[in-house]
């Protein structure tokens, strides 16, 4: 396997890995902290100045949580493409093959002339 091709497999399953644990650690922790907390949310005076915000029924927790999950996946999305991308692609011809095949292909156009 050649180097380019390691680490595009480095970078697939390490993004991979880091996707599956964050995605659990976040939305994990979250479930058991409202399991923790279930009936003492907003019981505070700290929360009682925004009363006057109407409850949608929706944790505030949420609007943290779930735009820096999606940057999270994008980035990482974008990390497992580029590994795959790697993995797959064929190593570059080099370019001394390349020259003798300029060659021979203008020798062949000179034999139909």
């Amino acid at each position: 396997m050649s180097k380019a091709k390691a680490t595009g497999a480095a970078l697939l399953i390490g993004a991979a890995a880091i996707l599956v644990f964050y995605t659990i650690w976040i939305w994990g922790n979250y479930v058991h902290v409202q399991i923790d907390t279930a009936g003492n949310v907003g019981d505070g005076s700290f929360l009682n100045w925004l009363a006057w915000i109407p409850d949608l029924g929706i944790p505030w927790e949420l609007a943290v949580i779930i735009p820096l999950w999606l940057v999270t996946v994008f980035v990482l999305a974008i990390v497992i493409w580029i590994g795959c991308s790697m993995l797959v692609t064929p190593p570059p011809v080099p370019l001394e093959d390349l020259e003798r095949e300029l060659e021979a292909a203008e020798g062949e156009e000179e034999k139909f002339e």
